[in-house]
C-alpha cells in the first residue's frame, strides 16, 4: 500500500454544491449569478479547508510539552444527531463523601473493586456545569474506585493489561453501562430492514447508500492530511473493518478430528487440532477444549497429537526487532494455533526474608522452571530487570534475585516460539486431564496431507490408517469479535490485533473457499519440514495421513492468509467505502515505525463506524477517559477535565509518537468525532505531550 497523502477529503461538500449548481445552470441565467454561485461555494468551502488557529488550551498545552503546531495533527468533527445519541451513557466521576472504603486484595478472582462500592450513588457532580449540560442517564463511580483498581493492578503485576486480557477480569462498571447507548439511535432505524440480508454468519454488511448524505463541517481541523505515525491508533482500522466483514457475533471454531479408531476410551491413530486463528486461546479456554475431547471419550491417545496451524501462513517475526525486548507479551507473533499470547506468567511468593517460591501458568511439560529464588534489596520492575530471564533450549534461567519489594507479584514473559510454546502447553494439559499420550504433540504450519507418496514420509499402519474422521469429535467457538476486540481496543493487545487484521483475510467470504467443494488446495501443496515437537523426537518431518477426500477437514478450511494478503483486503474494504487514501499498515497493530495514517483517515473511519450496525460493540471498545483501559490516567493528568467519563479513546505510544482517537460526547449533548495525533523528531516524552491530547478532549467536550 502507497502511504497517505495529502488530499481533498470532502465529497459531501462538493455533492451539496452540485445539488445547488445544477439546477442554477440548467436556468441559463446571466453570468452574475454564477459569480454569485462561486462566491457562494467559497463560503461553503472556506470553513473546511481553512487552517484554524488552535484553541489557547491546545496550545498552551503544547507550549508546556515543548512542541509546536506543526507537530499536532487534530481533526474534531460533530456527529449524528444530539437528540438521537449512539455513544454509551457517560460516567459520572465523582469524589467520595467517605474515605473508609478500604481496597480488596487483587487476584486471579478479585480483579475490580466491591460492586457495592462501583454503583455508590454521590449527592453532587462537583464538576459538571449544571447550566449548560445535556442530561442523559448516567452512571456514578467514585474516583477513589478507579485510583484504588490501578493501584492495585500495577502493585501486582509488571503487565497489568495483559494480565487483565489474560484472566479476563470483571470490569469496573455494570455491563450494561458500557453497550447501552444513552438515547435510543432512532434515526437509525430505517437501516434495518437494509441490513436483513446480512449473511448468516452475522456480519454486518454495510450498505452502499446511494443518497447524496449531507455530512458536518469540522468544528477544528489541523494538518488534517499530513501522513503520521499513529503507534496503536492504528487498531482502530482492523477492529472495525473486522467488524464489517466478520459480524459483530463472528466466532473461530477450533476443530478436533482423528485418524484411525477409537475402542473404549483409547485413540489408536493420531488427534489432530485444526487452528482456526482464534486470538485468545488462553490456557484455560484450552484445557476446556482438551477436556471436550475427553468428554467425547478419548483419554488415551496411541499416537501423536497434531496441531494444524496452516490457517496463517509465514507470519512469524523476529519478537526482538521492533524494540529489543523479546521477553514482552506486545512482541509476540501471531500464529494460527495461538496459546495464551505465547506468554507464561511467573507468580512469586516471599517464604521468607532470603526466598520466594515461583509457580508459572501455564505449566510447559518436558522444560524445566525454578521453583526458588533468592530475594535481594531492589525496587520491582519488569521481569527483564527483576529476574532478568533467558529462554534455553530445555530450561528457563533467572539471571537476577528477586526485588523484596515485589511482594506477592505476576510477572509476563513471552516464550520465544508460538509453536514449540502451543505445544509444551498441550503436552501439559493433557497430562494433567489425567489423559495419557504415547507419541509427541507436534506444531506445524501445514494441514495434513491427502494421498502423499509414501516415498515422501512414512505411511501409518494397522489403525492408525484409517482415514480420518469426516465430522470434528470437538467444534470449539472462540469468545465473539465483540468480546475480542474489547482486549484490542481496551488493553491494546497487539497480537491480539494481529489474529484479527489476518483473520480478516482469511475469513472474508470472497476469499473463503470453504463452500467450493470442487477444488482442494491441500493436496497441491508441499510438504514442509518445519516441525515443533515436545519430546523433540523422531524425524524433521511433518505428520502425514494416507486419506480418502471425506472428510469436512479438507473442505472446512478458512482460506491459508499471509500479512500481504490480509492487508491487500483491508486496503479494499478502505477504498471501497471511504474517500481518503488508504492509510500505510506493515501490520495491524500500529507496533510499527513504517506504518502511517492521516487525522482525516482516522476521523473518516471512525464518522463511519458511527453510522453501521456495528458501532457500539466499537464504540464499548474503548477505553473511557478518566475511567478505564489506557486513558483511565486523563483525570491524573488533567484532574478538571470535562471529557472525564465523557470521552471513548483509543491511545497510542512510542518513543516520539503519541495519539489520541475516538469519540467525546459534548456537554451540549452534541457527539464529537476526535482525533489527535502528535509525531516530533526531537526526544518526546509521551506523559508530557499526551497532555496536549488530553487538553483537546478537554475542549471538545466542553462544546
Amino acid at each position: 500500500m502507497l502511504p497517505t497523502s495529502k488530499f481533498n477529503h470532502y465529497p459531501s461538500a462538493t455533492a451539496k454544491l452540485t445539488l445547488f449548481s445544477k439546477p442554477l445552470c440548467s436556468l441559463n441565467q446571466p453570468t452574475k449569478y454564477l459569480s454569485m454561485l462561486t462566491l457562494f461555494a467559497s463560503a461553503m468551502l472556506a470553513p473546511l479547508y481553512a487552517q484554524a488557529a488552535l484553541p489557547e488550551a491546545i496550545q498552551t498545552a503544547l507550549t508546556r510539552a515543548n512542541l509546536s503546531a506543526d507537530d499536532i495533527s487534530i481533526v474534531i468533527t460533530p456527529v449524528g444527531d444530539k437528540n438521537a445519541s449512539r455513544l454509551p451513557s457517560p460516567i459520572q466521576v465523582i469524589n467520595s463523601s467517605s474515605l473508609d472504603s478500604q481496597p480488596k486484595s487483587l487476584s486471579a478472582d478479585n480483579g475490580a473493586a466491591d460492586p457495592d462500592i462501583i454503583k455508590k450513588q454521590a449527592t453532587q457532580n462537583n464538576k459538571a456545569k449544571e447550566a449548560t449540560v445535556y442530561h442523559s442517564p448516567l452512571v456514578t463511580i467514585e474516583k477513589q474506585t478507579i485510583k484504588q483498581h490501578e493501584k492495585q493492578l500495577h502493585a501486582y503485576t509488571d503487565d497489568p493489561y495483559t494480565y487483565q486480557s489474560l484472566e479476563s477480569t470483571p470490569s469496573l462498571l455494570p455491563a450494561n453501562s458500557q453497550s447501552m447507548p444513552s438515547t435510543p439511535a432512532t434515526n437509525h432505524l430505517s437501516h434495518e430492514n437494509e441490513h436483513k440480508s446480512s449473511k448468516d454468519n452475522g456480519s454486518n454488511t454495510a450498505v452502499n447508500n446511494t443518497a447524496i448524505k449531507i455530512s458536518f463541517s469540522p468544528l477544528l481541523s489541523h494538518q488534517a492530511d499530513i501522513a503520521r505515525t499513529p503507534a496503536s491508533t492504528m487498531k482502530l482500522v482492523p477492529s472495525f473493518i473486522a467488524l464489517d466483514i466478520l459480524g459483530a457475533d463472528f466466532v473461530w471454531h477450533t476443530r478436533v478430528y482423528h485418524t484411525g479408531i477409537i475402542i473404549g476410551d483409547k485413540l489408536y491413530g493420531d488427534l489432530i487440532i485444526q487452528g482456526s486463528g482464534d486470538p485468545k486461546m488462553t490456557h484455560e479456554r484450552l484445557q476446556q477444549l482438551l477436556y471436550k475431547v475427553q468428554t467425547a471419550g478419548i483419554r488415551h491417545i496411541n499416537g501423536d497429537i497434531i496441531v494444524d496451524s496452516a490457517v496463517f501462513k509465514n507470519v512469524t517475526k523476529d519478537p526482538a526487532a521492533f524494540d529489543n525486548s523479546p521477553l514482552r507479551p506486545y512482541n509476540a507473533s501471531p500464529d494460527g494455533f495461538l496459546v495464551n499470547f505465547s506468554s507464561i506468567g511467573i507468580q512469586s511468593y516471599p517464604l521468607d526474608n532470603t526466598r520466594a517460591q515461583l509457580t508459572y501458568t501455564p505449566q510447559l511439560a518436558n522444560y524445566q522452571l525454578p521453583s526458588m529464588i533468592n530475594i535481594r534489596s531492589a525496587t520491582c520492575s519488569q521481569a527483564r530487570y527483576s529476574l532478568a530471564p533467558q529462554w534455553q533450549p530445555t530450561q528457563l534461567t533467572l539471571n537476577a534475585n528477586l526485588p523484596d519489594s515485589c511482594g506477592e507479584h505476576t510477572f509476563y514473559v513471552a516464550y520465544p516460539d508460538a509453536k514449540d510454546f502451543a505445544a509444551r502447553v498441550i503436552a501439559s494439559k493433557w497430562q494433567t486431564l489425567g489423559n495419557t499420550l504415547s507419541g509427541k504433540v507436534i506444531s506445524q504450519e501445514t494441514p495434513y496431507r491427502f494421498n502423499i507418496n509414501a516415498k515422501e514420509a512414512k505411511a501409518p499402519r494397522g489403525l492408525a490408517a484409517i482415514a480420518m474422521s469426516p465430522l470434528p469429535i470437538v467444534s470449539y467457538p472462540s469468545l465473539n469479535l465483540t468480546q475480542q476486540i474489547y482486549d484490542i481496543n481496551h488493553f491494546s493487545n497487539n497480537v491480539m490485533t494481529e489474529q484479527v487484521a489476518l483473520s480478516i483475510g482469511a475469513y472474508n467470504s470472497t476469499n473463503n473457499p470453504i463452500n467450493n467443494v470442487g477444488s482442494n488446495k491441500i493436496t497441491t501443496d508441499k510438504v514442509s519440514t518445519n516441525k515443533e515437537s515436545v519430546n523433540n523426537k523422531g524425524s524433521d518431518t511433518n505428520k502425514v495421513i494416507n486419506n480418502q477426500a471425506t472428510s469436512l477437514y479438507q473442505f472446512g478450511q478458512p482460506k491459508a492468509t499471509d500479512y500481504p494478503q490480509a492487508l491487500q483486503t483491508i486496503n479494499q474494504w478502505w477504498q471501497t467505502k471511504l474517500t481518503t487514501p488508504p492509510p500505510h499498515l506493515s501490520n495491524g497493530s500500529g507496533l510499527c515505525r513504517d506504518c502511517t495514517i492521516s487525522a482525516a483517515n482516522l476521523s473518516e473511519l471512525l464518522t463511519y463506524a458511527y453510522e453501521q450496525p456495528s458501532f457500539d460493540a466499537y464504540v464499548s471498545s474503548l477505553g473511557i477517559a478518566g475511567v478505564s483501559g489506557t486513558i483511565s490516567a486523563h483525570s491524573d493528568r488533567l484532574p478538571e477535565s470535562q471529557a472525564i467519563g465523557r470521552a471513548w479513546i483509543k491511545t497510542g505510544t512510542l518513543n516520539n509518537v503519541t495519539s489520541m482517537a475516538g469519540y467525546v460526547k459534548g456537554l451540549s449533548g452534541q457527539d464529537y468525532v476526535v482525533v489527535g495525533l502528535i509525531n516530533s523528531d526531537q526526544a518526546l516524552n509521551a506523559y508530557n505531550a499526551r497532555t496536549v491530547l488530553d487538553s483537546m478532549l478537554d475542549w471538545t467536550a466542553q462544546h
